[in-house]
């Protein structure tokens, strides 16, 4: 479908695929599962991993189910791992589209061992984070017996989830220890063992000998939320072009609320972006960058429209970078008084995505 808008997602693969490698030097011969949920973490889930595809990767997470079969769709060969919660009457679907369903509580596991169905599982365990996951010992280790007795079930893979991997060192190792002294118990583990998440990925994974994969999700998309960045390249700019200009004389206000009134005669640039498109009223009193240089946004952000206070030297046509330049994710999300999670995933379906790429 042509895209008409003056405003959009670019998203620089060549970016995506650098960060992965910073992933893969710092987990050496373990495989990497880069996490695509939430439509590739705003990013285009579908294109995200059709490229990632073409650079040998061939596993895959995600967290609905939704989510999941949309991926199978595009190719049936990846293995895709569903991390979300999944509901008795879902196995059927998981189990007709080889989609790797996580077990995380005793409800789930009856289910699925009542169940004819031939099934791939990974058990997720709760060492503190406490949202999903099983955390009786003697439970886990007699579910774990009886899930690879049954010739249906193939049970792949077992992990847990870090909640502190990137702020409280102390709790962080609390998990890794609840994690592997439930690991030297199993009499037979499961061959994926996968624990960390980006931040444990990128300081710690080089430590651990006992897991085998690990689940790469913000910075593949060249996000932290450590003050190290580890040379990650953010993927995204979020950009949109100056389509009209007013020239507002002193005094004179723009937008709803009239919030911002001309302190001497000023010109001021309307953009073709708004609140419905992600980018939030709270931005109000934040920059933007046009030919390099930083821009004031004034006034009330509309639903489809903001303004910038520009010059002379401005015209209608320029590119306005709203983050991802000069103007980081980091500081949108400060701005925003959130994390760049947020902000990246929080832009709307009604934003175009242009990929771009080196010609290999």
């Amino acid at each position: 479908m042509k895209n008409y808008r003056p405003t959009w997602a670019e998203i620089n693969l060549d970016a995506l695929y650098h960060n992965l490698q910073i992933a893969q030097k710092h987990a050496p011969h373990k495989t990497i599962i880069p996490v695509i949920k939430a439509n590739g973490y705003g990013h285009g889930a579908v294109k995200i991993m059709k490229f990632l595809i073409e650079k040998g990767v061939d596993y895959f997470s995600v967290s609905t189910l939704e989510e999941a079969l949309e991926l199978r769709k595009i190719n049936c060969n990846v293995h895709l791992l569903m991390m979300g919660p999944i509901q008795k009457n879902d196995l059927e679907a998981a189990s007709k589209h080889d989609i790797e369903i996580t077990l995380y509580d005793e409800e789930i596991i009856q289910h699925v061992l009542s169940s004819k169905l031939s099934l791939t599982c990974h058990l997720k365990i709760d060492t503190g984070m406490h949202r999903y996951g099983l955390m009786d010992e003697k439970f886990i280790i007699q579910a774990i017996e009886k899930l690879q007795n049954k010739t249906n079930i193939d049970l792949k893979g077992i992990y847990t989830h870090f909640a502190t991997a990137d702020s409280d060192e102390e709790f962080y190792n609390t998990q890794v220890d609840r994690f592997y002294k439930l690991l030297i118990k199993l009499k037979v583990k499961p061959p994926v063992i996968h624990m960390s998440n980006s931040s444990s990925t990128l300081n710690h994974e080089k430590d651990f000998d006992f897991t085998t994969y690990v689940r790469y999700g913000i910075s593949l998309y060249g996000l932290t939320l450590e003050s190290k960045k580890h040379n990650l390249k953010p993927v995204m700019k979020l950009k949109t072009r100056i389509v009209t200009v007013k020239s507002l004389k002193k005094d004179e206000c723009v937008g709803y609320s009239q919030t911002y009134c001309a302190k001497e005669d000023e010109i001021i640039g309307v953009l073709p972006i708004g609140y419905a498109d992600g980018f939030l009223r709270r931005n109000k009193h934040g920059d933007t960058e046009i030919q390099k240089r930083r821009y004031p946004l004034v006034g009330n952000i509309c639903m489809d429209a903001c303004f910038v206070k520009i010059d002379d030297s401005i015209k209608v046509g320029d590119i306005v970078t709203l983050f991802g330049g000069l103007i980081t994710t980091d500081e949108v999300a400060k701005r925003n008084k959130t994390i760049n999670y947020e902000i990246v995933t929080s832009i709307s379906y009604r934003v175009p995505k242009k990929y771009v790429r080196r010609s290999s």
